[in-house]
């Protein structure tokens, strides 16, 4: 039988389950998956706000398995696709709650994934718990996973840094459940996927984990948030889905979107740092004698020499050993430390080498 050719899938939607769609994807042809299953919430009964009025909550049929052994086998089968499809050094992101979160790492190492992270997605507006019986349930889980252990994976931890505010970038992460103009609702004003998930969280998910141009699948696509994510971004994606009324949205959706070329997307952050001393920097006014520079907590440390060097008022340093000196250390990269006023706005110190190189160009 003749094999298909992964031109034949990129940006699109498939309608389908999404087990036999998988199928027919070229064994390692995607760089990252991203996968919202059913959680199989198990919801008996009707659900009430406190005001005695209806909550909408997981009712839908794609939600419904039998018992776990039904789930369990579907969970399987679904991510032994997922992991011939992926190259050797693609990664998967899978997302559950405490329904079946643990069945799905169970099953995951079982199979031979590798957990990188469980990635914590705390929300503060998340919906009560209306009965008061248990504690509010706001938060998911994220299982940021490879195919194997020796897997070579993509993980931009300069660009998550700087989206941290120049920050290491934690494992918990604070997003709030779509609401307002972001949930997409029918004529009726009812909300047309009763999990949708925040570009917020998948943002994260793609820009961390990708570079622009890979291939990014979600076997559970909805109505699209991981395919218009994809698109701002500059990544390519493979959408499946089962549900038409589904598709119909993400692809409206997704049409809308157009690439947003910046640093973050495109990675230049990631860019090995320009080799600029800082008595260049000094020499074409991107510094000068005198002005003061700051920690990451914008407490002045002292001020540039005109060699660029630094004083303290104590010693008279180079920006590494200076840093050095008032972290506690016998080694650090100053450039990573320092902060200076330009404009009467705090920079950091790095990112005026990259404004020079791009300058220079």
């Amino acid at each position: 039988m003749k094999e298909n050719n992964i031109d034949e899938f990129i940006n699109k939607i498939i309608n389908g389950d999404c087990i036999e769609e998988m199928k027919k994807i070229p064994e390692e042809s995607v760089d990252l998956i991203f996968a919202d299953p059913p959680y199989f919430m198990q919801t008996e009964g009707i659900l009430h706000r406190v005001d005695g009025s209806k909550f909408a909550g997981v009712e839908d049929a794609w939600d419904k398995f039998s018992d776990y052994t039904d789930y369990d086998k579907f969970t399987t089968e679904w991510l032994k696709e997922c992991k011939r499809v992926m190259k050797k050094d693609a990664s998967i992101w899978v997302i559950g709650s405490f329904q079946n979160i643990y069945r799905l790492g169970y099953i995951m190492q079982n199979m031979g994934f590798w957990i990188l992270n469980d990635v914590i997605w705390s929300k503060p507006n998340a919906v009560p718990n209306f009965g008061g019986t248990r504690f509010q349930n706001s938060h998911e889980t994220l299982l940021w996973c490879t195919k194997s252990k020796n897997a070579k994976y993509t993980f931009n931890y300069k660009t998550m840094k700087y989206l941290n505010n120049g920050k290491q970038e934690k494992s918990v992460w604070d997003i709030g459940i779509c609401i307002g103009n972001e949930r997409l609702k029918d004529e009726d004003g009812q909300k047309i996927h009763s999990t949708q998930k925040p570009e917020k969280l998948l943002y994260k998910v793609i820009v961390s984990s990708s570079k622009p141009g890979d291939l990014v699948l979600d076997p559970f696509f909805g109505t699209g948030t991981t395919g218009a994510v994809a698109k701002s971004t500059g990544r390519n994606y493979i959408g499946i889905e089962r549900e038409e009324k589904y598709i119909k949205v993400a692809q409206e959706r997704i049409d809308k979107i157009r690439i947003e070329h910046n640093d973050v997307n495109d990675l230049k952050l990631e860019v090995k740092p320009p080799k600029v001393p800082m008595d260049k920097l000094i020499k074409f006014n991107y510094l000068h004698p005198g002005q003061e520079i700051y920690n990451k907590s914008k407490e002045k440390i002292g001020i540039i020499e005109s060699n660029g060097y630094i004083n303290d008022g104590e010693d008279i340093l180079s920006i590494h050993k200076m840093s050095a000196k008032h972290l506690g250390l016998t080694n650090n990269n100053g450039w990573d430390y320092f902060w200076v006023k330009n404009n009467n706005k705090f920079v950091e110190l790095n990112s005026l080498r990259y404004e020079f190189k791009k300058n220079e160009l």
